[in-house]
């Protein structure tokens, strides 16, 4: 079977114990956690009980439900399918490896399909319940660090076409764009101005051009080491780009794919020894190729790529094509390969994301915040994950409960 069950009375209190409590600087044993309303109701050591439903951990680790702000697809899915039915099964499948919240990600494609799709995603916020808005990932990028996105959509940021997409903010959480073409400065500030993230990435920006977008509100890079210019001479002198950069601002927080495929486990140690968990946000990236069998075939956003060896490529094996992990192998990851605690991995996976996009009922064990939660073995593997709240903050809560697919675990 599959180990994914239906919806469950959000009405109904739980109480979690005997478990390994994860928080952002600390693993903490002899705790108990009731959840009320898709909220943290009571954490402590003494927790009353009146006829609760009982969650035995027994030893596990309870960790926040990871957040994923970088994600194209999964199970076959692709996001700019555009509908209901694909987010949804993008999300289950992700549930599956511990992620409870997500932004849904774009690719560079014509601004007619980018909106269509940003409307499908703001549609569809109120009833997946781990859908929490887009994040747009072009097309204002550079062609030189466009990696697997369509070169023939790249535009620059436009009056006429940001106009367009903005028309549709409602649901834009984040846009991933080069700060140095031309307009897109005065787009980083006016998305700082609307509360939207601006994130640094697919460019070839030098350092003095990143800063000009981070004075004007960027606090962000997408996936780091990848598609981005890095150090180069320059009249004669060695000078940094977006890389080096992102590394030495303390309030950048940097995308990471931990996959074992985008960056090697040196990298990522320099990464973390740079910015600490509390400036990494791990993301997957993942497109419809994850959770599919090995040479599979499949599309991103209208491109043919193929699943091989655990990697995901462009059929012409040009370039990566997103990866085919889930947050938990990402936690792994960082874990066995670059040897951080286990709490500080979760922190990237949880409450680093939330802090980074100001979402500040997510990503702690605290009461009052979401009871988002992921039961975890010793040996990181997902038990259960419980999204407890819609992606809306207002929205009525919708709790489900997803076990791993019996091919994961």
């Amino acid at each position: 079977m599959d180990g994914r069950e239906g919806q469950r009375d959000h009405s109904l209190s739980m109480i979690f114990t005997n478990g390994r409590f994860v928080f952002p600087d600390r693993i903490e044993e002899g705790l108990s956690l009731r959840t009320g309303g898709g909220k943290i109701a009571e954490l402590g050591r003494a927790i009353a009980r009146d006829g609760e439903e009982i969650i035995d951990l027994a030893g596990n680790y309870l960790a926040p439900g990871f957040i994923d702000l970088h994600v194209h697809g999964a199970a076959g899915r692709d996001t700019m399918e555009g509908t209901t039915e694909a987010f949804r099964a993008i999300c289950d499948y992700h549930a599956s490896g511990g992620t409870t919240s997500l932004l849904l990600t774009t690719v560079t494609a014509p601004m007619e399909e980018i909106v269509r799709v940003v409307r499908a995603i703001e549609a569809a916020v109120d009833v997946v319940p781990q859908l929490r808005g887009a994040h747009v990932e072009g097309p204002f990028i550079s062609h030189e660090k466009r990696g697997a996105q369509a070169a023939e959509f790249i535009a620059e940021p436009r009056a006429e076409l940001v106009a367009q997409l903005l028309e549709n903010a409602d649901a834009i959480q984040r846009v991933t764009l080069a700060p140095e073409l031309s307009g897109a400065l005065e787009l980083i500030a006016r998305l700082t101005n609307m509360g939207i993230a601006s994130s640094g990435g697919h460019s070839a920006a030098w350092d003095d051009e990143a800063r000009a977008a981070y004075e004007r509100g960027m606090r962000q890079v997408t996936h780091t080491f990848n598609c981005m210019s890095s150090l180069r001479r320059r009249d004669g002198e060695r000078a940094a780009g977006l890389l080096e950069f992102a590394l030495s601002e303390l309030e950048i927080f940097c995308e990471l794919i931990a996959d074992g495929k985008h960056v090697s486990a040196t990298l990522m140690r320099m990464l973390y020894r740079a910015k600490g968990a509390g400036g990494i946000c791990l993301v997957t990236d993942a497109s419809a190729g994850a959770g599919l069998p090995n040479e599979s075939s499949f599309t991103l956003g209208g491109r043919s790529c193929v699943l091989r060896d655990g990697a995901c490529w462009l059929a012409d094996g040009s370039a990566l094509a997103g990866s085919a992990a889930r947050m938990i192998d990402l936690v792994r990851q960082m874990v066995e390969q670059v040897g951080t605690p286990v709490h500080e991995a979760i922190r990237m996976a949880t409450e680093t994301p939330a802090r980074a996009m100001g979402w500040r009922s997510k990503g702690v064990l605290a009461e009052g915040m979401d009871a988002d939660l992921v039961l975890l073995t010793p040996k990181l593997e997902v038990v259960r994950t419980y999204c407890a709240t819609s992606a809306s903050e207002t929205a009525t809560p919708a709790t489900r409960s997803f076990a791993p697919r019996a091919s994961d675990s």
